[in-house]
């Protein structure tokens, strides 16, 4: 098999969350690697929690490959990092990239952020993927929901108030199922924003709506954690597997168990 083939592999691995599966078959590869061959050893690592590994792999491209590190190569060791936790690492990182850092970079840091809570950084991040792409939501939706999930509602609400008077649109949240020859569309029943301050049993209702839970199948964003969970208690009661794509990822859900385990 040529690079090509190999790189396929790899990146079907990642895509299914199989980390460790990427890295034997790396073992195994007979062809010269290139810089798409990390990048998906790299997302394999991410998804799967693989920290040091990923983290010797970013090292050998360059050290034992000759392969120069790109910003899809830094993007994916932020993402590594802050999907861990390691969130001053992550910026670091990013401090010492001999090449100015894009919107997927600062994207990557700001989705650590987000999972773990960091306010300072996530601050940091927001701003940049303002002057890189200011008419792109992910920012200041991420940076609101940082503020809900803190208490902080004013200054979530500021944000919806900035979009708002920027024009700035949020992507709706949609899920497909494909039954037969037929595919259909469900879209999400929440409001502008994932998390906003509205009373607790309103919240809980509003996640009854969420178009995962309507469609099972394919999604356009990245699930919230309600959602997930819901899929692994749905696949033990339908007593199936359930495979749930969203953004570039295969979730597997049978008996109550996710395919990432929860890391995702």
């Amino acid at each position: 098999m040529d690079t090509v083939s190999w790189n396929s592999m790899l990146k079907a691995y990642a895509m299914h969350g199989q980390g460790k599966e990427a890295l034997q078959l790396f073992s195994r590869m007979d062809a010269q690697p290139d810089g798409a061959t990390f990048v998906a050893l790299l997302s394999a690592c991410s998804h799967a929690g693989m920290v040091e590994e990923g983290a010797k792999i970013f090292e050998t491209m360059s050290n034992n490959h000759g392969i120069v590190p790109q910003l899809d190569h830094y993007a994916c060791m932020v993402d590594i990092l802050g999907r861990a936790g390691r969130i001053s690492k992550a910026k670091e990182l990013i401090n010492k990239m001999p090449i100015e850092p894009d919107s997927v970079v600062w994207s990557a840091l700001l989705g650590g952020c987000r999972k773990h809570g960091e306010t300072k950084f996530a601050k940091l991040a927001t701003v940049k993927l303002k002057e890189l792409d200011p008419n792109n939501s992910l920012g200041y939706v991420l940076m609101s929901n940082i503020f809900c999930t803190d208490g902080r509602f004013n200054e979530a609400r500021l944000i919806k108030m900035e979009m708002e008077g920027k024009t700035v649109r949020k992507e709706p949240g949609l899920s497909w199922i494909e039954v037969g020859n037929q595919v259909h569309e469900f879209a999400s029943g929440g409001q502008y924003l994932a998390l906003h301050d509205i009373e607790d049993e309103h919240k809980e209702e509003q996640l009854y709506y969420h178009s995962e839970k309507l469609a099972l199948i394919m999604k356009n964003i990245q699930i919230c954690v309600d959602c997930h969970n819901f899929m692994k208690l749905a696949s033990e009661l339908v007593d199936m597997e359930i495979v749930v794509r969203y953004s570039n990822r295969f979730h597997h859900f049978k008996v109550k168990v996710c395919s990432y385990n929860d890391y995702w």
